[in-house]
């Protein structure tokens, strides 16, 4: 199998055409495509910072749950400020020039930061099942505590899913005079990194999305049953005036009630719906990556896709992270009214 040369990719490494210390790229290419990476960077860290503010100061954002979006927005800044300025410096030059210790460590880095992003979205995705599932009981447990230690056990995990990466690499590479920044590429680690990094997360999710959609419609159904239930009854105690004064009483204390939990569940239904697009873009622009360098790891060079098309796919992996605050504006409207009161407050603050 050919050596990969990690451009910054979680994880991992894509194929090293440069054999010298020139760069691949002309002196405009260079310019054009730092310029569009500084504006993904700058983007990136200005969205994910107001997510983290909003969370932070809006009353309508203080649920605890809330604390997962923090985190993974933190995972998101630190991808785009210790992560993408040295894969663009990597890509643009051609060669690795900031030495092996450094080496080690971003490689590590990013798999830290890609896995934690996928770790959070799944505990986001269990969270979200508990709270359909066992509502009363559930949100009685779910305090900001308890969120904090789950944040806690999720980096924890993310940390020995990337931790690899420090002992993987390829030392002999630093003896050259344009030394790269290589891992392990045995197919055990592609696939097994691969596997803890992504799929294996993936696939929990989408199964934990199915139940919810199941638990979800099941309700829905249940409900429209007993909005059939009172009425049929009223008409039979309808010739009785007590009985219809206590239906009435009865009637409007239950309306009470539902209303109220129909404003909870709409909200929490939002919510569920906001998280199910992140998860999905998430998968979209991480899975072109993994599956071409599961299948590269499998089968070597016949199954090897064009360097170019590889390169794309992991950037579109990077440009995730700039994705989420997006979201957010476009379907919650907490965060839109949020994001609209820090900006406005900036806005007159510097005027």
């Amino acid at each position: 199998m050919d050596s990969f040369n990690s451009s910054g990719v979680d994880t991992f490494p894509v194929v090293n055409l440069n054999s010298s210390s020139e760069s691949p790229y002309s002196s405009a290419t260079i310019a054009s495509l730092a310029a569009l990476v500084s504006f993904l960077i700058l983007f990136t860290v200005v969205g994910n910072v107001l997510v983290v503010i909003a969370v932070l100061t809006s009353r309508a954002m203080k649920a605890p749950q809330n604390l997962f979006l923090v985190s993974l927005a933190t995972a998101d800044i630190l991808v785009a400020t210790l992560v993408m300025p040295f894969s663009l410096a990597n890509e643009l030059m051609g060669y690795w020039y900031f030495g092996r210790v450094w080496c080690g460590i971003y490689l590590a880095l990013d798999v830290l930061f890609c896995t934690s992003s996928i770790v959070h979205l799944c505990a986001i995705s269990l969270d979200r099942y508990w709270s359909v599932t066992q509502a009363v009981e559930y949100n009685l447990k779910r305090t900001p505590k308890r969120v904090k230690c789950i944040i806690v056990i999720v980096w924890l995990i993310s940390a020995m899913i990337s931790s690899p990466p420090l002992i993987s690499i390829d030392k002999n590479n630093d003896n050259s005079q344009y030394p790269g920044c290589e891992l392990n590429n045995d197919t055990w680690y592609i696939l097994s990194s691969s596997i803890a990094s992504f799929f294996a997360p993936c696939l929990i999710m989408i199964l934990v999305y199915i139940r919810i959609y199941q638990v979800a419609k099941t309700r829905t159904r249940g409900m429209s049953e007993k909005k059939h239930g009172p009425a049929a009854l009223c008409k039979i105690n309808g010739d009785r005036e007590t009985g219809h004064c206590q239906a009435s009483n009865k009637s409007m204390d239950l309306r009470s009630s539902v209303s109220m939990k129909k404003v909870s569940q709409a909200r929490e239904k939002r919510f569920t719906f906001v998280l199910a697009v992140v998860m999905g873009v998430f998968v979209v622009c991480w899975f072109p990556f993994f599956f071409s360098y599961c299948l590269h790891g499998v089968c070597g060079d016949p199954c090897k896709i064009p360097d170019p098309l590889f390169k794309f796919f992991f950037w579109i992996g990077y440009c995730n992270s700039s994705l989420n605050p997006a979201i957010y504006t476009i379907f919650n409207q907490d965060f839109r009214r949020a994001f609209q009161k820090i900006l406005c407050k900036s806005w007159k603050k510097s005027f």
